[in-house]
């Protein structure tokens, strides 16, 4: 089963730390003689060794120097960036508001042939309508108290979704039936986002799979939202932040996860046939 998704982000701290703590070593400094040089504290670098503690590009390129090998700084600098990317607060991502959000992710979805997507909380993107994503992302930026441009947001991410009708690009969607049953937004916006689902396996590019409440024999349980890219990456979100997951190992547990979910799900007219008694139970409340 998949292991927590920050450890990738973790992992490639650490690794920038060790490298730094080699060159240490190498230039045959003790960390208080460092800490001089560079002019801080011993237990800054301390910290930057153990990895508690980001070095800024300043600090690296200070470390470097100190150590005599300032032409190793740009490269360390380029990994240490890359690290501290792989796990990003929502505060952050979002504070130029939910339109940037949307339109950051284009270059990687014209860069993927294959998506994979589990969720088993709201409707994947790639599918929402307009006005389930715009009472959404209406959640969103209130809960993260973002600024509010949820219109251009909502406009952003239907223009994003226009990616599905790319004949060279494989969709693979996967869903808890709990996530039809989850109203977002009022019943007319909850209806018609459902209506979409039902007509949604006749994409020829999109595979839609629907796991049932009622399955017993479940060889994993719900967990949370992520996104495959390929095979290469993938994006785990969280409450707090989102989380990208580089490592080899780590995609393979998330691939093993993805066809183990895949292989409860319904297709076709079994998926249909739980979306239309989820449309049902609305129109009965």
């Amino acid at each position: 089963m998949p292991i927590s998704p920050s450890s990738s982000a973790h992992a490639a701290r650490q690794t920038v730390a060790q490298r730094l703590r080699d060159l240490r070593r190498d230039a045959d400094l003790t960390g208080s003689e460092l800490a001089r040089i560079c002019g801080w504290t011993h237990p800054k670098t301390s910290r930057i060794e153990n990895a508690k503690t980001p070095p800024s590009p300043d600090d690296i390129r200070r470390w470097c120097n100190a150590c005599g090998v300032p032409d190793q700084a740009p490269d360390i600098v380029a990994q240490s960036q890359n690290a501290e990317a792989m796990y990003v607060e929502w505060k952050r991502k979002t504070a130029a508001g939910l339109k940037q959000l949307q339109e950051s992710y284009v270059p990687l979805f014209q860069a993927t042939q294959v998506f994979r997507v589990y969720s088993g909380t709201v409707v994947p993107g790639f599918l929402q309508t307009e006005g389930y994503v715009r009472a959404l992302l209406g959640s969103i930026s209130s809960f993260h108290e973002v600024p509010n441009d949820v219109e251009a947001a909502v406009a952003a991410r239907l223009e994003r979704s226009r990616i599905l009708h790319e004949r060279t690009k494989r969709v693979l969607l996967l869903v808890e039936e709990s996530v039809l049953r989850h109203q977002i937004g009022d019943a007319d916006a909850m209806a018609a986002q459902l209506g979409c689902l039902l007509t949604a396996g006749a994409l020829p590019t999109v595979s839609l799979g629907v796991i049932p409440s009622a399955r017993r024999d479940r060889s994993i349980w719900p967990m949370e939202t992520f996104h495959m890219y390929d095979d290469t990456l993938v994006s785990v979100e969280l409450l707090s932040a989102r989380v990208t997951v580089t490592q080899p190992s780590e995609i393979t547990l998330y691939l093993r996860a993805f066809e183990d979910l895949r292989s409860m799900a319904v297709y076709g007219a079994e998926a249909r046939a739980l979306i239309v008694r989820a449309i049902e139970a609305l129109a009965a409340e």
